[in-house]
């Protein structure tokens, strides 16, 4: 079984049926589920808390975790390739760190709503998106 790595932009999206990519992060976390083990690097695991805290759904948050996708910690290689990223592709910091993050644990797929991602990996599949040569998707999306 194959691994996707999921962006802070889709969790957020898959847990609200309020934001703009919510159904696309629903067919999307669905599919992948049912093909891959979800995996949710730290950094977009915080991010995600963030504002489940501030919306006082803190526990809500976590029992998804709990439940359906594992935190997969930050590690010296994921922070090395986080940085290398960073510096070659000028994404933010946190960015940088969850597609290292799918770079190091060699997923089959990294999914985010943010369309910037798409020229730093093939793997990359991007909410919502038309599908690009090589069967691959991307589109227009931020967190």
């Amino acid at each position: 079984m194959g691994l996707s790595v999921l962006d802070s932009s889709v969790i957020i999206a898959f847990r609200d049926a309020t934001d703009a990519h919510h159904e696309a992060a629903v067919a999307e976390v669905r599919r992948a589920a049912s093909a891959h083990g979800l995996v949710a690097p730290a950094v977009a695991y915080a991010e995600v808390l963030v504002g489940a805290y501030r919306a006082r759904k803190a526990r809500q948050a976590e029992r998804f975790f709990e439940q359906a996708v594992r935190v997969e910690p930050l590690t010296q290689d994921i922070a090395r390739t986080g940085a290398r990223l960073r510096s070659r592709h000028g994404l933010p910091l946190p960015d940088s760190l969850i597609i290292a993050a799918g770079l190091e644990l060699d997923a089959d797929e990294i999914l985010t709503a943010d369309e910037r991602w798409r020229r730093v990996d093939r793997r990359v599949r991007v909410l919502g998106a038309v599908p690009r040569s090589g069967g691959r998707r991307g589109s227009q999306g931020t967190r």
